[in-house]
């Protein structure tokens, strides 16, 4: 069966397994891989099986679909082609993993969507939570309850809160102005572990993440 490896920004690699005659993927929670990402169109592409192999279609996104650097339509897959859909890069895996017992985190495993952070988080995970210290929703808390929640202003400061397959969280400046935890300013797409009482500063608006 074959399985689609999928990294977000050069993070570790997810592997899911391409189970269904159609495997859609986009941004609208109804999709079987969902990536929360404003580059991903709600309904982006489609992977659909075949006897000899797998094709890539692209929904009429936005943005497009690129296999190999080219923008697509549609196109039959190899293991050597590369995919890169908004910020994520994919690859199929050699079909020999198809008899290897599916992965935590995997589809078929946690039955479950994917959500942009290349893991779906275990239902015992480590709670977390933003308690806001400054601007006009000063003394708000917001719930860490996505595999990923994106922070800030498109176009001015965006900046990303991943929960890692570990349970563990981690802080990844994404565009514009440079995120900033405790007074240390991120390289743009470089992860940062998070602990409890960190103090981040994101599009001017400074936040406490708290462990629950």
């Amino acid at each position: 069966m074959p399985t689609l490896s999928i990294s977000l920004d050069g993070a570790a690699p997810l592997e899911v397994r391409l189970e269904r005659p159609r495997t859609t993927l986009g941004r609208r929670p109804y999709n079987d891989i969902v990536v929360d990402s404003l580059a991903v169109s709600g309904e982006h592409a489609v992977f659909v099986l075949h006897p000899d192999g797998v094709e890539l279609i692209d929904l009429h996104s936005t943005n497009g679909t690129y296999v190999n650097g080219h923008a697509i339509d549609s196109v039959r897959l190899g293991p050597e082609d590369l995919i890169e859909i908004g910020r994520c890069q994919m690859r199929l895996v050699s079909e020999d993993l198809a008899g290897v017992p599916p992965k935590p985190g995997s589809m078929a495993a946690a039955a479950a969507t994917y959500e942009a952070v290349l893991a779906v988080a275990p239902a015992h995970a480590q709670r977390a939570r933003l308690c806001v210290l400054s601007g006009a929703a000063a003394g708000k808390e917001m719930a860490l309850e996505k595999p990923t929640t994106t922070l800030g202003k498109p176009g001015q400061a965006v900046a990303a809160i991943t929960r890692l397959p570990d349970s563990s969280f981690a802080l990844t400046w994404v565009d514009g102005a440079p995120a900033v935890l405790n007074g240390h300013t991120l390289g743009q797409r470089q992860a940062k572990a998070l602990a409890h009482h960190d103090r981040l500063c994101i599009a001017g608006i400074e936040m406490e993440f708290l462990l629950d």
